[in-house]
């Protein structure tokens, strides 16, 4: 028995339907098993990564981030999450926390604020 849509059902599947083709927003370029941190919101200007922890932010990324992506490796007993700090060997406010494959392109409890990070089981 063939069913025939009403006017309401099928405008709803179009835009679904719609919905559907739009395109993900591009992720953030950074190399995997790394932590990156750029200059500008949305991963644009200079980018700063690391494999592994830093005590120190030195340079222009000092104070300086508006965007971060965590492409860290994932397995058990891995160290995978990354905790941002706003002062030096990870002191003061943990200013971001982000899970694997995690990307913020703007924070603005963030912004400007990270000084060091670490590699954590968990935020």
């Amino acid at each position: 028995m063939k069913r025939l849509l009403g006017p309401a059902t099928a405008a709803l599947l179009a835009l679904a339907g719609g919905l559907t083709l739009t395109a993900p927003a591009a992720a953030a370029e950074c190399p995997s098993g790394h932590f990156c941190a750029w200059e500008h919101a949305d991963f644009g200007g200079q980018r700063a990564n690391w494999s592994g922890d830093d005590g120190w932010w030195e340079g222009w990324i000092a104070d300086n981030d508006s965007s971060w992506a965590n492409h860290g490796i994932s397995g058990p007993g891995v160290k995978d999450y990354v905790r941002v700090y706003e002062s030096a060997w990870q002191g003061g406010s943990m200013t971001i926390c982000l899970a694997p494959g995690q990307e913020a392109g703007d924070n603005g409890a963030a912004n400007d604020r990270g000084d060091s990070h670490i590699w954590a089981t968990g935020c």
